[in-house]
């Protein structure tokens, strides 16, 4: 250790982990509610016969850090010895100049007194040297300890989690605030009670009269979700009372640090102007579809630049990218994505929208981009393809969000949040739920008032929900998803 002594690394640990001293997290550091990824981590750690290390992977400012906390407190109320528990930050930059080797040399010898039975918090594991290796060498040579990383670098963890990583460490991507998750967090005290078994998917079973006792009593969050629309789902800022300068903060810390920082940094990126470019024209056009071809042509770059960038920014958890989804052997549109800016507040954000609440358009662009962020974050840790329909040379003939759920069957969302709601006989939703591979069918309006089932003859019924109760109902079927086994775990 030539640049930095063993003294000097021992102080940085020693501020990195106060309950070595005072055997307690700081309270400001753990937060009174617990993201969902906090229970899937626990589950995944906790597995009485599957061993895993876990990575958790998501944008800034989402909450990793918190998680590890959480996590730490849990365990120290568990009886796990504080000295045996140790939490790092590699984007501190004393440890820049340190390897993991000798960190954990330094804590060994002068704190925990043992090689055994220890618990590794790495955070930001992805700028340490060999941090894969590493993580390897103590699943494989240490079977006592346990170890638990985050990182914003997706594509760095998803390569290495395909050469080191396999069977022995989980990935958990951690989106933004889901709406359910933004209501706990709000503390709002008039939150309804639901059923722990409710499930979207299934609304369509409840007779008439229990369906609209749901929906009234999920009325009250209407005035919530604007909300949430408004200022997103990055905890801090959305606890924040002053939207304009949670939303420069937005601007700095998540995006302009991604772009100029983690992606140059990280991947080289040389041309960051180019990539400024495009991912301010993937905000102006969140929610349509997009063509790599018509991209590179308007922005000026390489054909080969968009699509690489366009990969970057989703493994940076900036965007999501909806593909095409076949369905009743109709043709549809080919290499033609959507794609979705992660959260309606980094949107908003960057483009310095105002009055956005006033815009029926803008409006109508965010809450399809938090439905299919909801959609997607549901369905993601069970490998269920979420994509879109619309067939070839009919433009009419679309579905906004389509779950390819085998065997169970394929679930449909059409948002339609405008005031008056009209689904004519002959649009996509109406024909495909009479298909045996359709198990649900759902339209997503805006008025508390337009729910109900769609007055047309089909297999499956059409359900209309308003949005802010459909988002809470997935986000409280997720929630509970994560209390029980994996075998219980149906279609939401």
């Amino acid at each position: 250790m030539a640049i930095i002594d063993r003294e000097r690394l021992l102080k940085v640990l020693f501020s990195f982990n106060p309950w070595w001293i005072t055997g307690n997290v700081p309270k400001e550091s753990t937060k009174p509610v617990k993201r969902f990824a906090y229970y899937e981590a626990y589950k995944v750690l906790n597995h009485p016969t599957i061993r895993r290390s876990v990575i958790l992977s998501g944008a800034r400012r989402v909450g990793k850090t918190t998680i590890l906390y959480q996590l730490i407190e849990e365990m120290l109320n568990n009886g796990i010895p504080a000295k045996h528990i140790l939490y790092v930050s590699f984007d501190h930059p004393i440890l820049k100049f340190c390897t993991i080797e000798e960190i954990l040399d330094v804590y060994e010898e002068n704190v925990s007194g043992s090689s055994q039975n220890l618990c590794f918090f790495f955070d930001e594991v992805h700028y340490a040297s060999q941090w894969d290796l590493w993580i390897k060498y103590l699943y494989d040579h240490r079977k006592s300890c346990k170890v638990i990383a985050t990182g914003s670098a997706s594509p760095i963890l998803a390569a290495h989690a395909s050469e080191s990583g396999v069977g022995r460490w989980t990935i958990i991507k951690i989106p933004t605030l889901s709406f359910y998750e933004y209501c706990e967090l709000m503390r709002i005290n008039d939150l309804p009670v639901l059923p722990q078994g409710l499930k979207p998917g299934r609304l369509w079973t409840l007779p008439p009269e229990k369906l609209e006792d749901l929906i009234r009593s999920l009325a009250i969050l209407q005035k919530y979700f604007h909300r949430y629309l408004l200022v997103g789902g990055f905890p801090e800022i959305a606890l924040s009372d002053d939207v304009p300068f949670a939303q420069r903060i937005l601007r700095e810390d998540v995006v302009d640090k991604v772009l100029k920082r983690d992606l140059t940094v990280l991947f080289n990126v040389r041309n960051v102007a180019e990539l400024e470019k495009i991912f301010l024209y993937l905000c102006i056009h969140s929610g349509n579809l997009i063509t790599i071809d018509t991209i590179a042509k308007e922005i000026e770059v390489a054909r080969q630049t968009v699509s690489n960038y366009l990969n970057l920014l989703e493994a940076a958890n900036l965007i999501y990218i909806s593909n095409p989804v076949e369905m009743g052997g109709k043709k549809i549109l080919k290499a033609k994505p959507k794609v979705y800016i992660a959260d309606a507040a980094i949107r908003n954000a960057v483009l310095m929208l105002e009055d956005v609440l006033s815009d029926p358009e803008e409006m109508g662009v965010m809450v399809e981009t938090a439905v299919y962020k909801h959609v997607a974050s549901f369905y993601y840790r069970q490998q269920t393809r979420v994509g879109y329909y619309r067939q070839a040379g009919n433009r009419e003939k679309e579905i906004d969000v389509v779950v390819d759920y085998h065997p169970v069957g394929r679930i449909l969302i059409e948002v339609k949040y405008r005031e008056d709601v009209k689904i004519g006989l002959k649009e996509a939703i109406v024909e495909l739920a009479d298909d045996n591979n359709t198990a649900a069918a759902m339209v997503i309006t805006k008025r508390p008032e337009d729910y109900g089932f769609l007055n047309v003859k089909t297999k499956i019924p059409i359900v209309k929900i308003p949005a802010f109760a459909f988002l809470y109902m997935l986000g409280h079927a997720e929630k509970y998803g994560y209390l029980l086994p994996a075998q219980e775990i149906s279609q939401p």
